[in-house]
């Protein structure tokens, strides 16, 4: 369901608010850097992503500057963890639905897996803006690392809900699909003049309501879904289906009101 704004990749959940920075221009930071350095750095998103997601990235950063890792390397770290977990969640949707495979190994290795990978897509842009390595190319590197994360996500969820019931519409994996997508697109969009919050308040209960926009959240529900009920994966492609197209729909409203009125 998302991703995150990025000057390296700058570990972004795609919540509603959020404008994406442009790329950094700040000195290297002086002397080592710590966890506290890194986290100070990262690009806010949700409620889970700040409190979890960007403190295990910033803590992933310490240990890659440690190791005079790059921040290229975190994004494909990102890549080639989220994928290989999509991929096994798909091999198995098959015998998991027959029940010749148990759910819950398979399920955490999925709520594991893609939380470490959103980690180190946290981790490379906190490690790019604290150490001066953020860049253009590193930028558009870890934002097509997510689109690859991502397609591959949405395929194993799409592969369980119709593995558990096959009388699934393929409309609605479709729609759920291209749904999902609306995440990367108004992450894009919320850049520059175009960055625009519907819902401008930080207050614990809008920021809590926020959660079903919070890609760190969200991935850690599909874990836990895939882990204890994958026969419940039909109704989380519904529900986040909905979510993400009345998101959409709301954000054309808002920014149709916003063209009429001249701003």
């Amino acid at each position: 369901m998302s991703s995150r704004p990025s000057d390296h990749g700058a570990g972004r959940p795609l919540t509603e608010g959020g404008p994406a920075a442009p790329p950094s221009t700040s000195p290297p930071f002086r002397g080592t850097p710590t966890a506290a350095d890194y986290y100070a750095a990262n690009r806010g998103g949700g409620l889970f992503s700040e409190g979890i997601s960007q403190r295990l990235g910033a803590r992933i950063a310490v240990f890659a500057h440690k190791r005079q890792l790059t921040p290229t390397v975190l994004s494909i770290l990102n890549l080639g963890l989220g994928c290989l977990v999509s991929f096994i969640v798909i091999g198995t949707a098959g015998p998991v639905a027959e029940r010749s495979l148990w759910a819950a190994p398979i399920g955490l290795i999925a709520l594991v897996g893609w939380q470490l990978a959103y980690a180190f897509d946290c981790a490379d842009g906190q490690l790019a803006r604290v150490t001066g390595q953020a860049s253009p190319a590193g930028g558009r590197l870890d934002v097509l690392c997510d689109v690859a994360v991502q397609c591959s996500l949405v395929a194993a969820l799409a592969a369980t809900a119709k593995a558990q019931e096959p009388a699934t519409p393929a409309w609605l994996l479709a729609a759920f699909a291209a749904t999902w997508m609306v995440n990367l697109v108004t992450s894009v969009m919320q850049s520059g003049t175009q960055a625009a919050s519907m819902v401008t308040s930080t207050s614990f209960p809008v920021r809590a309501a926020k959660l079903v926009r919070d890609y760190g959240a969200v991935i850690a529900l599909a874990g836990v879904v895939l882990t204890v009920a994958p026969q419940w994966a039909v109704w989380f492609v519904a529900l986040f289906t909905l979510i993400n197209g009345g998101f959409l729909a709301a954000s054309i409203a808002f920014a149709g009101r916003a063209s009429l009125k001249g701003s």
